[in-house]
């Protein structure tokens, strides 16, 4: 087993009062919660696969009592300890309340759209544990522009860039950079707001498309413009809470929907770990450069962070550059992360959540994980809803997570969304992990199902001794 972290206190102990080391109390700091093993009730906000492979991993540790998600999915409502709520998550004085009455011990936000909204801050001054950052914080997610400016401010690693809300002086900025760029929007676009034009007549269109004809809505008002970085992309991810960071395994995610990392930007059609492009050199470097000092230039802006640090990375001869921060899980390398995560997660997430980083513990699998996205025919662009889908709970030899899915008047399985079941497995190494998940695709009756044959195609090319 490989550790992330090496500790004398065994993975599976109690949460006992009194037992943990002295923590510095910070500006956003919950009082330290203490409970004994299976009497953690848990509160885990969203809706999707990322929720489903949290609220799965979860479920499984020796702390928890029970999983309330809100609202949950058919898969998540079929887990053990898991029961979805009816819960108006967009009214913060609802999910206090409830807290409250069901005595959860911590809440975990997966999607970042409640985040940005202050759930979090609303939590906290109701003293209440979460997961999860702050709406101040949560604007390394939320705009675009306030996060580049941080990394120019404590000198992280990323591309050259400017923000504008202007079109005209957008396109000015073009011309003088040349072709080779990438147009964003700053606010949240659902993880699509990124376009990457092939000429000045693309880049140009792209601007107009986001600040224009609006085609992410607000998310629009104000764009980036910033060169465009070459190399292969990884996805890092970091407990953080104030100035202190622990590292977990990295992963790969496939945005782009056709074989071969082509066509259109989707959500993510898949995702494998660990990466075997991010060298324990790179991790190192990540977390010196980029890790620690987003979380120092945080603090120091008066916006602790506290909750996952995703860094979208470009790698290139042994470096990593910066793409971009999220503030939670990525969706779906968290449904390959939980895969290969081991011990009680909730209790690391407790900890983590509550100020004690040094008690927190992960572990992982040796083995490789790997997911598949099974996506309704014609994602990203439109795609029907409303067919039967059959075999996802008779799937052998891998984990189906439910993205977007529901159930009809018949009690029937149906697709409901674009990324509607995510297939993940695990094997001794990413060739079997590939084999296993596809498996299990194959196993899926659906007829409107639509997935790409390649996940993990440059490492599995790698371990066949294959260049990429």
């Amino acid at each position: 087993m490989a550790l992330a972290r090496m500790s004398n206190v065994n993975l599976n102990r109690r949460l006992l009062c009194g037992k943990q080391r002295p923590t510095l109390r910070r500006a956003n700091s919950v009082k330290p919660v203490c409970a004994q093993a299976g009497s953690v009730n848990v509160l885990l906000v969203g809706n999707g696969g990322r929720e489903h492979s949290l609220a799965w991993r979860m479920s499984q540790s020796d702390s928890t009592k029970q999983v309330y998600v809100a609202p949950g999915n058919p898969g998540t409502e079929a887990e053990e300890k898991v029961t979805n709520v009816a819960l108006n998550t967009s009214k913060h004085s609802d999910v206090v309340q409830f807290c409250k009455e069901k005595g959860v011990h911590l809440v975990v936000v997966g999607p970042e759209a409640p985040l940005v909204a202050g759930l979090a801050d609303d939590l906290a001054m109701a003293d209440i544990p979460c997961w999860g950052p702050s709406a101040k914080a949560a604007q390394l997610e939320g705009s675009k522009a306030f996060m580049k400016d941080i990394l120019k401010k404590y000198n992280i690693p990323t591309a050259v860039y400017e923000k504008f809300v202007d079109p005209d002086m957008a396109k000015d900025f073009i011309k003088g950079l040349g072709a080779n760029v990438v147009v964003k929007t700053s606010g949240l676009a659902a993880g699509k707001g990124v376009l990457i034009p092939q000429n000045l007549e693309e880049a140009f269109a792209a601007v107009d498309d986001l600040m224009v004809k609006k085609i992410f809505g607000d998310a629009g008002d104000q764009i980036i413009v910033e060169e465009f970085l070459d190399g292969e992309e990884a996805s890092f991810f970091a407990l953080v809470n104030g100035e202190e960071s622990i590292a977990m395994a990295a992963a790969q995610d496939h945005k782009a929907v056709l074989e071969g990392d082509t066509g259109p930007n989707t959500g993510g059609m898949g995702s494998y770990s660990p990466a075997s492009i991010v060298t324990p050199e790179i991790s190192k470097q990540v977390m010196d450069e980029i890790v620690y000092r987003t979380a120092r230039g945080m603090a120091a802006e008066g916006h602790p962070f506290r909750g996952t640090l995703f860094a979208g990375l470009m790698i290139k001869d042994g470096r990593a550059k910066l793409l971009e921060h999220n503030v939670r899980f990525g969706d779906p390398e968290c449904q390959t992360l939980m895969a290969r995560t081991q011990g009680d997660f909730t209790e690391a997430l407790l900890q983590a959540a509550t100020g004690r980083m040094q008690d927190v513990q992960l572990a992982y699998k040796q083995d490789a994980g790997l997911t598949v996205v099974v996506a309704a025919n014609g994602y990203p662009g439109s795609y029907p809803k409303g067919s039967v889908i059959k075999g996802t709970d008779t799937v052998s030899g891998a984990k189906v997570f439910h993205a977007g899915t529901a159930l009809n008047a018949n009690g029937e399985l149906i697709s409901a969304g674009g990324r509607v079941l995510n297939v993940t497995a695990t094997g001794n190494d990413v060739v079997e992990a590939q084999a296993n998940a596809y498996k299990g695709c194959s196993q899926i009756q659906w007829a409107d199902a639509y997935y790409r044959k390649d996940i993990g195609w440059k490492d599995v090319a790698r371990f066949k001794g294959a260049r990429v």
